[in-house]
């Protein structure tokens, strides 16, 4: 089942405030790990999901993405993968930022903006990304040494 957002829509969701609302605590995932963690917003109308993905060889290799709707891709950043290529040929290095665009859903990157202060810095972009995402109550992540 394909399910395509407008633009207003897509940008409403990434704005809306999300908040954690369990009780359990996670772990940074390890190499070649995933992390999925259900957000709502403070309605509980809609529901999200935050998904961070380790590479499996490279340890610099992390993807954070906000989810709606199960499978729609609001917004994505890449880091320490290769260069992703846009639908016009453009040429993105690592670290980028996916942010949904209808039609073509997550397919375009740009450079980090400005509000990601350290690109080298994985487990400070998370809360950053958090951020940008409007994650209000954030949850508890644990990093694990050499995370």
């Amino acid at each position: 089942m394909s399910f395509i957002l407008m633009q207003q829509e897509a940008d409403a969701l990434l704005s809306i405030e999300k908040h954690y609302t369990g009780t359990e605590s996670f772990t940074f995932p390890s190499l070649g790990g995933a992390l999925r963690i259900p957000l709502h917003s403070l309605a509980m109308r809609e529901e999200f999901n935050l998904d961070i993905t380790r590479g499996r060889i490279e340890l610099k290799k992390n993807t954070f993405q906000l989810r709606a709707h199960r499978a729609i891709v609001l917004a994505r950043i890449d880091i320490g993968g290769a260069p992703h290529r846009n639908p016009d040929g453009e040429e993105m290095p690592c670290p980028h930022l996916h942010v949904y665009r209808e039609g073509h859903g997550d397919k375009w990157a740009i450079p980090l903006p400005n509000q990601f202060s350290n690109s080298t810095n994985t487990w400070q972009i998370l809360h950053e990304f958090m951020d940008y995402c409007a994650v209000i109550t954030k949850p508890i992540i644990l990093q694990e040494l050499f995370t």
